[in-house]
């Protein structure tokens, strides 16, 4: 297991941001992995899990503790089940399965980050959620210090949540593992309008995998969503901020507003949500209420192409990008009563 000292972190994130770890093991087995858990918590020392780094916001003072950088691999498909090792890059895993003919997971194509995230966030893009595939999550459970296999029905999934989110400091994935579909080399059916466009096809319809994961890249790549590192509008954690999701009352006050601020023929987005709730759109708050593409001057700004990510220009601190995620989160509260939550994890910052 590699061991590294006062060794940079900024560079294992998408954001290139964020100072030194005190110490930075990289770890290439499940062993490994929990062998470095194993003495971290003996000792007491503050752990930090890094995998693709895309949805890191790490402090420029950096890490005072271990840094657990997961770089195991493992991808074994057998019919239809597909297992994955938490190091595996998710997007190669994407392709391999689109490959493979199953369908299930092509619309989550582009995403940057590793397999062993996608529970924690319940990953999902253009209609589909790693939920609805996911069937089991092997974990180290740092409680009971026992490898523990969890299956979907207690991951306890909602919208970009999970278990391993509300209880942080408890699991560390090891291993995911998925059932796909055969459908004769097409996709799961379109659930995403601007999918299904892009494709002059009707929601619900299948269309061939790899036109399905094709369209998606160049969808995402249009929103600076899929990594290049020339392009500063990728140098980023995707979405920074989730869409809200309202109760019925506070929808009704929304409304209030947005029809008192921009008029009264002017309608939200809009989806229906569990429970009654209602979510709407959080990068149609960020532009109505006057933060557009490319706002900003400094060396943190909005991205050119997508108003919901925050973007570093290549100079910018953590602490420049946390000063204009608050400007919008103030800024959409001000205009809408509704508050943005960011959806990247914090390390010794906090919005």
């Amino acid at each position: 297991m590699q061991e590294l000292h006062d060794a940079p972190l900024a560079p294992l994130t998408t954001f290139r941001l964020g100072g030194p770890a005190a110490r930075l093991l990289t770890a290439t087995t499940d062993a490994e992995v929990i062998a470095a858990v194993r003495e971290a918590d003996a000792s007491g020392t503050p752990l930090l899990i890094v995998g693709g780094g895309s949805n890191l916001v790490i402090g420029d003072k950096g890490f005072d503790g271990t840094a657990l950088r997961i770089a195991t691999r493992g991808f074994e498909l057998s019919g239809t089940s597909l297992e994955l090792a938490a190091g595996e890059v998710w997007t190669d895993a994407v392709a391999r399965t689109v490959e493979a003919g199953l369908a299930g997971i092509e619309c989550l194509a582009g995403i940057p980050g590793s397999a062993g995230a996608t529970p924690i966030q319940n990953v999902g893009a253009y209609g589909q959620e790693v939920s609805s595939t996911i069937t089991e999550v092997v974990a180290y459970d740092r409680r009971t210090q026992e490898t523990v296999t969890i299956p979907n029905t207690e991951c306890a999934f909602s919208y970009r949540h999970s278990r391993f989110k509300a209880e942080p400091d408890r699991f560390v994935v090891l291993r995911v593992r998925f059932e796909l579909e055969e459908a004769d080399g097409l996709s799961a059916p379109l659930k995403y309008p601007e999918t299904a466009r892009a494709m002059g096809v009707e929601q619900g319809d299948r269309v061939p995998l790899p036109a399905a994961r094709e369209t998606v890249l160049r969808l995402r790549a249009g929103k600076g969503m899929v990594l290049d590192p020339e392009d500063h509008d990728t140098w980023s954690a995707g979405s920074f901020f989730t869409n809200p999701i309202l109760g019925p009352a506070a929808f009704q006050e929304f409304l209030g507003r947005v029809h008192d601020r921009l008029g009264p023929d002017v309608t939200p987005p809009a989806f229906p949500a569990e429970d009654g709730r209602t979510k709407t759109s959080a990068a149609w708050l960020i532009d109505r209420a006057g933060f557009t593409k490319g706002y900003g001057s400094g060396p943190a700004r909005i991205s050119t192409k997508h108003t919901l990510a925050l973007t570093n220009r290549g100079a910018a601190t953590t602490e420049d990008l946390l000063a204009l995620a608050r400007e919008v989160v103030a800024g959409v509260h001000a205009a809408f009563g509704v508050t943005l939550v960011n959806e990247p994890v914090t390390v010794g910052v906090s919005l």
